[in-house]
């Protein structure tokens, strides 16, 4: 994922007027109507539109991102993530005007280059890493699915219920986050919904877990923050083995724990339990 702000974006450029650059999968383009200059940037999940706002003054054999440029680009779009995005030719085929569209949900962007060849490159880049996308968050769900489907090897299931968390640290300007939870066993995960700006979120999230073995699963629990151009940060985490439950379980039934997040300065989780083994209906 990229490293950027949603907000203002500014990136340093040093090339007066590059064409499409395979290597950076990067490039000048236009509006078509307008013929507004515009500066793509395709990464592996999203393309980013921008406009240049701090022109390039030549130094000589600068390079593209190089520490000695001094151009800044400014976000134009927000940017077209690419498992939702179509990319089309004009329908006269003999037209020769390096046109093409990319439709985004309920968008269309008409976009224009300097010639057929640029017009190619940012086809062809744009069909390959979307397909590329969608085919990586399928595998990513076909994982899940498996991980989920393997009951009849289990001797038991979880019952979990994340109820809450408090007091998280804070990660955003304004003193919020926008915290999600991950729940995994070995290769079983699960991800809550991303609540915004909050530092004491309430999910009320259900899952189930199969357990293989008593002695040596162990359940983990861990926060991030969600950031749709950077990576998450982290909000810290807690593990329960469930041997523990079980023992806790057996004398006093389901229990709701109230577990410290580690490796974080603050925060702690609301959860209860239910181990159910399949073996005997209840647990003595």
């Amino acid at each position: 994922r990229s490293t950027m702000s949603p907000h203002c974006l500014c990136l340093v450029l040093a090339v007066e007027k590059p064409p499409f650059a395979s290597q950076s999968n990067s490039g000048k383009l236009y509006k078509a109507k307008s013929s507004k200059e515009l500066y793509g940037f395709l990464f592996n999940d999203f393309l980013l539109l921008t406009y240049m706002v701090k022109q390039f003054v030549s130094s000589g054999s600068d390079k593209l991102f190089s520490p000695k440029s001094n151009s800044q680009f400014k976000m134009y779009k927000m940017p077209v993530f690419l498992n939702e995005v179509l990319v089309k030719l004009p329908t006269d085929p003999s037209s020769d005007e390096p046109v093409f569209h990319i439709s985004h949900i309920d968008r269309v962007y008409t976009l224009k280059t300097d010639n057929i060849n640029e017009r190619t490159a940012w086809v062809q880049k744009i069909k390959a890493a979307s397909e590329q996308y969608i085919e990586t968050e399928k595998k990513k769900r076909e994982k899940a699915y498996q991980a989920r489907s393997q009951k009849t090897s289990g001797i038991g299931r979880l019952m979990v219920h994340v109820i809450e968390a408090t007091e998280l640290k804070a990660c955003k300007p304004n003193g919020k986050s926008n915290p999600y939870c991950e729940i995994s066993m070995g290769s079983q995960s699960y991800t809550t919904r991303t609540m915004q700006d909050t530092l004491n979120p309430k999910w009320n999230f259900n899952c189930q877990f199969f357990i293989k073995d008593l002695y040596q699963d162990v359940l983990c629990i861990t926060m991030f923050d969600r950031d749709q151009f950077s990576p998450d940060d982290f909000l810290g985490r807690t593990e329960v083995p469930v041997a523990k439950i079980r023992t806790e379980q057996e004398s006093k039934g389901p229990t709701t724990k109230h577990l410290l997040l580690h490796e974080v300065p603050t925060g702690e989780v609301w959860v209860r339990f239910d181990l159910q083994l399949f073996e005997q209906k209840t647990l003595l």
